[in-house]
């Protein structure tokens, strides 16, 4: 059956018959769009996502976000087939750390316990000791002896926030996600200004300068369930808009307003900051994958036996 962009019931009812049909199971991050948390099994941050496809008794996983969550499922999940709607679906992040020029910085740091974000590629995994997420890092960390000589990678801002609330020391790749390294200080004082009881809600992927005004630190899950139970009526977001979707449906009687990134001269300014690629998973590609089963994510053998050890670590450490 063809069907287009248009047909979205229509899309919607055959995505749900496809999904019985094939005994998928369908995953989608907090970022990306409402209509794909709407019709997905389970949307979570992402160690939620993997703690998910870790039990999942499908035998067709498709993974809604980007692609490293993909390689994630895939890792834990060899045996089954995992499938995403769009395989351009990158991420900045995981981009600003080649696994090969990782590979040769471990080298020359032996006796370094190696740490890195789940936003990198299964070859970056490869070289680490255990995965952290930004729900978990903090924990992870703590549970490390105090003279542990420390990796972290890839994202320095997530780094930096660790080792000021820790008083680590841990040597940083220089990487960064290009949607939390933009978001403006000038935005949200201006917001705070013109919203002086709202709380300011920010992901410790953003630069220390917007950390330093949050009134909550946190993962997209930490904030979620922050705004939804705090008093607080009206919150300033300053991570992915996409999480949006999932606080007002949890709290539509509050207030959620996104933080612009910063706007460059010459530029045109937004109202929110929206990563590019989780916007490359759509309903229609969402039938398409799940019509076609395909594409499909494949990861060397080799690299998932070695990987899957840090992120065995990583959800043993999250319990």
């Amino acid at each position: 059956m063809l069907l287009t962009t248009m047909d979205n019931s229509k899309l919607i009812a055959e995505i749900k018959r496809l999904k019985a049909e094939k005994n998928a199971v369908i995953l989608a991050h907090y970022y990306t769009l409402g209509e794909i948390q709407d019709i997905a099994d389970f949307v979570g941050d992402s160690l939620a996502l993997a703690q998910q496809a870790a039990k999942s008794t499908a035998d067709v996983i498709v993974m809604c976000g980007v692609h490293f969550m993909g390689e994630t499922c895939k890792i834990l999940c060899p045996n089954k087939k995992v499938i995403v709607p769009d395989l351009a679906a990158g991420c900045s992040l995981a981009d600003s750390c080649p696994a090969a020029d990782f590979g040769e910085f471990v080298k020359a740091h032996p006796g370094y316990t190696v740490l890195s974000y789940v936003n990198t590629t299964a070859a970056v995994k490869y070289y680490t000791d255990i995965v952290v997420t930004s729900g978990n890092a903090l924990k992870i960390v703590n549970s490390l002896p105090a003279d542990a000589k420390i990796i972290f990678a890839p994202d320095r801002n997530l780094g930096t926030y660790i080792n000021n609330v820790t008083g680590r020391n841990m040597l940083l790749w220089d990487g960064a996600c290009h949607v939390h390294e933009q978001f403006s200080v000038e935005a949200i004082v201006k917001l705070k200004a013109e919203h002086p009881n709202a709380q300011v809600l920010v992901h410790p992927e953003c630069k220390r300068s917007v950390v330093l005004l949050a009134d909550k630190v946190g993962s997209t899950a930490v904030l979620l369930k922050h705004a939804v139970e705090s008093d607080c009526q009206e919150f300033i977001v300053a991570t992915e808009s996409g999480i949006m979707h999932e606080m007002t449906k949890q709290a539509p009687q509050k207030k959620f307003i996104p933080v612009p990134p910063e706007v460059s001269e010459g530029s045109v300014g937004c109202s929110c900051n929206e990563c590019a690629y989780m916007r490359l998973n759509t309903l229609q590609k969402l039938y398409d994958c799940l019509l076609n089963e395909a594409p499909e994510i494949h990861v060397d053998e080799n690299i998932i036996e070695r990987a899957k050890l840090p992120i065995d670590r990583m959800l043993e450490l999250s319990k």
